[in-house]
């Protein structure tokens, strides 16, 4: 299992992953990041957990809109039908914010 490091709001971040993901990872950070930012930009630093709550939910909406416009239902998938690798990361930046909220 790899660590990945990334910057989220000015923060960074440890993240393990599977081998050979590092690149996804950084990658999804940086959008997820662009999105952290964007919501910090609008209601000033209201504290890690709700702006990353916020971000995610931008990232959800825009998920679910590209979904409608391709024509497809929305659709939820569980960890175990995504691509490991991911499902992986996720359970790690989950943790690392349930140990964010737990500090508050």
């Amino acid at each position: 299992m790899a660590t990945v490091t990334v910057e989220i709001n000015g923060r960074p971040y440890a993240v393990g992953c599977a081998d050979g993901q590092e690149e996804r990872v950084r990658i999804l950070a940086k959008q997820f990041d662009a999105n952290v930012r964007q919501v910090a930009a609008e209601v000033g630093q209201v504290g890690d957990l709700r702006l990353f709550l916020m971000g995610a939910l931008l990232l959800a909406d825009e998920l679910h809109e590209a979904r409608l416009s391709a024509g497809s239902a929305p659709v939820i998938h569980n960890a175990a039908s995504s691509d490991s690798g991911v499902a992986e990361a996720l359970n790690a930046v989950a943790a690392r914010i349930e140990k964010i909220a737990q500090g508050l």
